[in-house]
C-alpha cells in the first residue's frame, strides 16, 4: 500500500512531464508526414481492407459464418497492436532515456508509462477507423458499448504491468527485445484475431487430442478482445468470466512489473 501512495504521489508531482514527453513522441512520430496523424486512422483501415480481402474467401470457403467479419477483424487489430506497440516502446524506454536519468532525478518508472500512454492515445485516434468500418459494413451501435471501457482499461493496466518488468529486463538483457518481438509474432496467431476459435479443429499431439479453443483461453489477451468485441460487436455486454479475468490478469501484471521494476531500478544506472 505504501509502495502505490508513493507512486502516485511522484505521478501527481511529475504529471506536467508526462504530458510533455508524450506531447514530443506525438509530434516526433508525425513531424515529417504529410497526412500526419490521420495516418493512425488510415494505417488500422487500410490494413483491415487488405486482411478482410484475403481471409474473407476462406472463411467463406470453409463457412465459419462469423458475423460482420471486417468489424471482428478490425477490433481484433486494434487491441493487439496497442499491447504490442505499448510492450514495444516501454521495453526500450529506458535505454533511451539514458542520457535524462543519468542528470537529473526522474522517477523511473514514468518513461514506460510515458510509452504505454503514448500508445493509448494512438490506439485511440485508431478508433476512428473502427468507426468507419461500423458505418460502411451497417454494423449496429448497441448500448453495451459503453461497457467497452473495461477491457480497454484493464488492457492498458495489463499493458504496462508487462512492459515495466520488459523495461528492467532490457536494461540487463538486449536480447530481450529481439525474444520479444518473436513471442509477440506467436502470440498473434493464438489471440483470435481473425478466426474464431471454436470453429478450429482439435491439436493431435501423438496420442492426446488438444482443443485448441481451450489453449487460447489462457492467452490473457484473447479475454480483452473477446470482452470488446462482446460490448461493441455483439451487443452482448461483459460475462462475469470477462470481468473478473480482465482485471485479475491486469492486476497480477501491474503488480509483477512494479516488483520486478522497483527491484532492479537502483541499478540501471550501472548498465545504461
Amino acid at each position: 500500500m505504501q509502495m502505490l501512495k508513493a507512486y502516485a504521489k511522484d505521478f501527481w508531482r511529475y504529471r506536467y512531464l508526462l504530458q510533455n514527453l508524450i506531447g514530443r513522441d506525438f509530434k516526433l512520430k508525425y513531424r515529417r508526414s504529410v497526412l500526419g496523424v490521420v495516418w493512425s486512422v488510415l494505417n488500422p483501415l487500410l490494413m483491415n481492407v487488405v486482411m478482410v480481402v484475403v481471409f474473407s474467401t476462406l472463411f467463406d470457403m470453409r463457412g465459419s459464418g462469423i458475423e460482420n467479419f471486417s468489424v471482428y477483424l478490425i477490433i481484433g487489430q486494434l487491441l493487439f497492436n496497442f499491447f504490442n506497440e505499448g510492450t514495444g516502446s516501454a521495453m526500450g524506454s529506458m535505454l533511451s532515456a539514458a542520457p535524462l536519468i543519468k542528470k537529473v532525478y526522474i522517477p523511473k518508472y514514468i518513461f514506460p508509462l510515458e510509452r504505454v500512454c503514448f500508445a493509448l492515445v494512438n490506439c485511440l485516434f485508431s478508433f476512428i477507423a473502427l468507426v468507419i468500418v461500423m458505418l460502411a459494413t451497417g454494423a449496429k451501435l448497441h448500448a453495451t458499448v459503453l461497457l467497452a471501457f473495461y477491457p480497454l482499461l484493464t488492457l492498458f493496466v495489463f499493458t504496462l504491468g508487462i512492459g515495466l518488468a520488459l523495461a528492467a529486463a532490457t536494461v540487463f538483457f538486449r536480447d530481450v527485445m529481439h525474444l520479444w518481438g518473436v513471442f509477440t509474432l506467436a502470440l498473434n496467431y493464438f489471440s483470435a484475431i481473425f478466426y474464431d476459435p471454436e470453429q478450429m479443429n482439435p491439436l493431435v499431439v501423438g496420442s492426446v487430442e488438444l482443443s485448441l479453443s481451450q489453449v487460447i483461453r489462457f492467452n490473457p489477451l484473447y479475454w480483452y478482445i473477446t470482452g470488446f468485441r462482446a460490448t461493441v460487436l455483439d451487443g452482448t455486454g461483459l460475462t462475469w468470466s470477462m470481468v473478473w479475468i480482465c482485471g485479475l490478469c491486469a492486476v497480477i501484471a501491474l503488480a509483477v512489473g512494479l516488483f520486478v521494476f522497483r527491484r532492479q531500478q537502483d541499478k540501471f544506472v550501472l548498465h545504461i
